[in-house]
């Protein structure tokens, strides 16, 4: 299991920590000086007061957490953020209003969830032809299977 430094860059700000025993993704909270207002439509970056240290080879990517995004609307407005190894700033989460009324979030409320996982880095390199598939170049809906 990859251990994650993790700074606190305001004293309120609380440590990734996971809902249940086998949880994918850590919970992440909202660290603000006051409730943010977040009308329909509008999306804010929220602090977390947390930078982190992702080891090499891993990737944090910040995701919905459920609850919030199919009850309140409010999910990450990138639909994935990503956290690299070489960053040190600040996490901050863009919540998104989906839905249509304003939305509040208050301090220390969890707001995202954060997974941590393996990636591999590719090298792409231009070539003339592609290898054939049995489903070419069909684009969405194109497996005809329903």
């Amino acid at each position: 299991m990859p251990k994650i430094a993790v700074k606190k860059l305001d004293e309120r700000a609380v440590l990734p920590c996971y809902g249940s025993d086998f949880a994918a993704g850590a919970d992440l909270y909202a660290v603000l000086d006051e409730p943010a207002v977040i009308a329909s439509g509008e999306t804010k970056l929220i602090r977390t007061g947390l930078a982190l240290e992702i080891p090499e080879g891993y990737v944090g990517l910040i995701y919905a957490r459920s609850g919030l995004a199919t009850k309140r609307g409010l999910a990450p407005a990138n639909k994935v953020g990503v956290v690299d190894a070489d960053y040190r700033g600040e996490v901050m989460v863009a919540l998104h209003n989906h839905s249509s009324q304003s939305q509040t979030v208050d301090s220390g409320e969890r707001i995202a969830q954060l997974v941590v996982a393996p990636f591999l880095r590719a090298e792409y390199c231009e070539v003339q032809t592609l290898s054939e598939t049995v489903r070419g170049e069909g684009g969405f809906g194109s497996t005809g299977r329903k």
